[in-house]
Order: C-alpha cells, then sequence, then structure tokens
C-alpha cells in the first residue's frame, strides 16, 4: 500500500512537472519572394529585409506566444518565377509588377488549397512610367516605328512585356511587327550591349540602368501608354486566414520601409545601391523627389482600374479568360495597419501627390516654384543641389565643373511629360534663351519648330546655359 502510494505521489509530481513545462515552440516559416534589381520593390523587399523590419511588428503574445516565426527571403529576377514559387507554397508573399500580378490572381483561382489577395502596393507611377525600351546608343532607332522587322527582347510575362502588348495595339501595329523573344534582364542587356539584338524592352530600373551603364538609348517609356502602372505584394489566402495579424505586421514594415526610405533619399539611394547592386544615381531617378516612381503602399483605385484593362489587353491577344481584379483586391489588412499605426489610410488613398524637388535654386537665386521644370546635380561627396530650370540646372553644372567638382549625374525634367531624365540622355529645344529637355527626339524636334529653336545634346546645351547667363 506505501510502495502504490508512493508510486501515485511520483506520478502526479511527474505530471505537474510535465504541466507546469511551456508549451513546445511551433515554428511558422514566412517566405517571401521578392524582386531586389526591380528598384520599385525595394519598401516591400529590400529595405524590409535589410532593416529587419517585420521581425519588428511580428505578433509576440496571444496565439503567438509560443510561436518561432522562420523567414526565408528569396529573391527572383522577374514575377512569374514568385508565382510557381507560391503555387507551390513555398512562398507565402510575392511581389511583381502589374501583369504578372494579374496573372498570379489569374492562376490562383483554379487552385483548391488557396487563393491569393493583392494586400498592398509598392510603387506606381499614375503615367505609366518605369517600364521602356532602349537600343544600343549608336543605332539609328528613335521611336517605336522604327523598330518595325527587327529583333527585340522582353522578358515574356513581366510588367515590361504587358507594356510592349499596350503598345503595339496603342499604335494598331499587328504582333508580329517586329520580332519579339523572351530574354531576362540580365541576357537582353548583354545582348544589347554586344549588338545582337535590335531593342530590349524591360522594366525597372532596366530601361535606366543601362543608357547610364553607357551603352543604351531609351526610346519608348510606359508614360507612352498613357496607363497605369505598379509593383505589389500578394499573399496565400490559406496563410493570411489563419495569421492575420503576421500579414497586417507586414504591411506595417512596408508603410515604416516607406518611411525611411522618404527621410534622406540620398542615403537611402546609396544603401539600396550597397544592397541591391542598382547604381545610386539610378535608385535615385524612381525613388527620390520627383522620381518617375510613387512609393505608397495603399491601393488606388485608379491602379485597380488599370489592372482591368491590364486584363482586357491580355484577353485580346487570348492571354487569360475572365478575371475580376476588384474581387482579387484586400485591403482589410493594410486598413487594419494603418489604424493601428494612427494613420490615416482613407486620407492617403486619395493622394496621388509625389514628393517634388523643392528648396532655393542657389545658383540663380529664386525659390523653386515649379518642380516639374525644376533640375538637379548630384556632385561626387557634396551632395544633391536642387535648381529651378533647366537652364539654371546646366548652367550649374557648368559652374561646377569649372570648379574642378567631379559630378555623379544631373536631373532634368521631361517639357511634355514630366518625368524625369538623366540630362546626358535627354534632348534640347532651344531658342531665346529656353531651353526644354525632352527624352524622345521627335518631340523636342516638334518643340523647337515651334519655339524657332534647334534640338541638340547636352554639352552644347549647356554652352548655351552659360552664354545666355542666368535665368
Amino acid at each position: 500500500m506505501v510502495r502504490r502510494l508512493e508510486a501515485l505521489i511520483l506520478s502526479v509530481t511527474c505530471l505537474s512537472f510535465i504541466a507546469a513545462q511551456p508549451a513546445a515552440a511551433e515554428t511558422v516559416t514566412i517566405g517571401i519572394g521578392t524582386q531586389d534589381t526591380t528598384t520599385n520593390t525595394v519598401t516591400a523587399g529590400t529595405i524590409v529585409r535589410q532593416l529587419k523590419l517585420l521581425e519588428k511588428y511580428l505578433p509576440k503574445d496571444g496565439k503567438y506566444a509560443n510561436i518561432k516565426f522562420e523567414i526565408e527571403w528569396q529573391n527572383f529576377t522577374s514575377g512569374p518565377p514568385v508565382t510557381n514559387g507560391m503555387m507551390a507554397n513555398k512562398l507565402q508573399f510575392g511581389m511583381m509588377g502589374d501583369y504578372p500580378l494579374i496573372v498570379n490572381g489569374f492562376t490562383f483561382e483554379t487552385n483548391p488549397e488557396s487563393k491569393s489577395r493583392l494586400i498592398a502596393v509598392a510603387a506606381y507611377s499614375l503615367s505609366g512610367s518605369g517600364n521602356g525600351i532602349v537600343v544600343h546608343k549608336d543605332s539609328p532607332y528613335y521611336e517605336l516605328s522604327d523598330l518595325k522587322g527587327k529583333l527585340v527582347s522582353v522578358p515574356f510575362g513581366s510588367a515590361a512585356h504587358g507594356m510592349v502588348l499596350k503598345a503595339l495595339q496603342d499604335g494598331g501595329y499587328p504582333s508580329d511587327f517586329f520580332q519579339l523573344v523572351s530574354q531576362t534582364p540580365e541576357v537582353g542587356s548583354t545582348n544589347l550591349q554586344e549588338k545582337k539584338i535590335d531593342a530590349h524592352a524591360d522594366f525597372v530600373p532596366f530601361a535606366e540602368l543601362l543608357p547610364f551603364r553607357g551603352f543604351a538609348r531609351k526610346i519608348y517609356d510606359g508614360v507612352q501608354t498613357n496607363l497605369p502602372t505598379f509593383h505589389g505584394v500578394v499573399v496565400r489566402t490559406d496563410f493570411a486566414e489563419k495569421y492575420p495579424e503576421v500579414v497586417i505586421a507586414y504591411v506595417k514594415a512596408v508603410i515604416a520601409a516607406n518611411q525611411w526610405l522618404r527621410q534622406d533619399p540620398k542615403a537611402a539611394a546609396e544603401k539600396i545601391q550597397e544592397w541591391t547592386g542598382i547604381n545610386k544615381e539610378v535608385v535615385y531617378i524612381f525613388l527620390g523627389p520627383g522620381g518617375n516612381m510613387t512609393t505608397d503602399p495603399t491601393i488606388k483605385p485608379a491602379l485597380v482600374d488599370a489592372a482591368a484593362t491590364d486584363v482586357k489587353v491580355l484577353q485580346s491577344l487570348g492571354r487569360m479568360k475572365e478575371f475580376d481584379p476588384k474581387k482579387w483586391v484586400d485591403d482589410s489588412y493594410i486598413r487594419k495597419a494603418y489604424a493601428e499605426l494612427k494613420l490615416d489610410y482613407d486620407k492617403e488613398l486619395a493622394s496621388t501627390a509625389n514628393y517634388e524637388v523643392s528648396g532655393q535654386d542657389k545658383f540663380c537665386n529664386k525659390p523653386i516654384t515649379e518642380p516639374r521644370k525644376a533640375g538637379e546635380v548630384w556632385v561626387d561627396g557634396e551632395g544633391i543641389s536642387a535648381f529651378s530650370s533647366a537652364a539654371c540646372t546646366l548652367g550649374a553644372y557648368a559652374d561646377y565643373k569649372a570648379k574642378g567638382k567631379k559630378i555623379n549625374v544631373a536631373y532634368v525634367f521631361d517639357t511634355a511629360r514630366g518625368i524625369k531624365l538623366f540630362a546626358d540622355q535627354a534632348f534640347f529645344a532651344a531658342a531665346n534663351g529656353e531651353i526644354a529637355p525632352f527624352l524622345l527626339k521627335k518631340d523636342a524636334e516638334a518643340y523647337a519648330a515651334t519655339i524657332g529653336g534647334k534640338v541638340m545634346g547636352l554639352d552644347e546645351a549647356v554652352k548655351l546655359a552659360v552664354a545666355g547667363g542666368k535665368t
């Protein structure tokens, strides 16, 4: 009897000891598909990863008290492989451009395990800028119509591919207007440099990166489609429904990344160059003040409408059946993230304003009142200075040169389309002291004809700015 009592006491003691132990931690893997070199995804990917912002916001109490999160970042060069990873449930989140995002949503419609939902935007351009077509700098091609019968490459299934299809449709050109082949950004860039292809179409940042690196010239910008473009974040619904607080945490991290970027865009561009290998000057033309992309996580109605137009383009080409982007969007997570951060989602949703070039022009001694007529000069080791006009920018550029300063890059804005340009890639129409920059040669020629002027490159425009004095 004593032995039985001792055994019972021992048994109860053991059970009490076991019950007192903390529950074994559950491990939840969060797979995130990024595109590090696609500059307009950095606020949803690269910055979040490098600053460990998701870790900062992940839930740690309640049902998550005994959960250990393992974050697995996987980097890709385009959107379609991200969708493949999500379909295989190796990735729970993914980021990509508008056309691959739509294909992602459409593909998941037939998946019995999970759907995908658009939960946030990384960056957008309401004018459609970002994607573009470049040719070799020595080529005789200056516009889309010059490429008839030529060999053009593009990453199939990408946002740039969608732009090409829309450009052909807008121009009334047949699908075989030029020979279109699929090449990754890396392969297309190399082939263009070696003159093995006539043109390469690509997404951010390549239509600016290749000209910046000295062997290409942009002849078509997505702004010419006049259709908004964006990159966004999608999530598997099975994961989101099981761990909604994790999705909210991810969106908070995106919001924080955007705030970090805008606090010091020059320093951010330098860090992004370090993390991704994309030149800081190229990062800045997209994400700096007046940049060609607006970083804003809210899901604008105009972007959803543009997605519906994208669907029609794909349907007209027999590449997609019925798909309703409005049913695919889920803004519940981003609304909760904004509310918990005490931010006004509806106010930001209603705004389409970018942050702009501003301040005092210290060369022409006047305030900058028209940001899209301004310019900037990035002096190595000194920083970025803003100027009130293209003429003042070029005058300051010459002044820096005369003082022996090393200039990393100068920026101006396209007079017709309002997009930011590298000054050394622009065509300038000039007459009577006016200097107007343009991306496209034909636009510069048309404007020059109206003012009785002529078209010139950077060097001649700088000489004219110096001769004309400060304006």
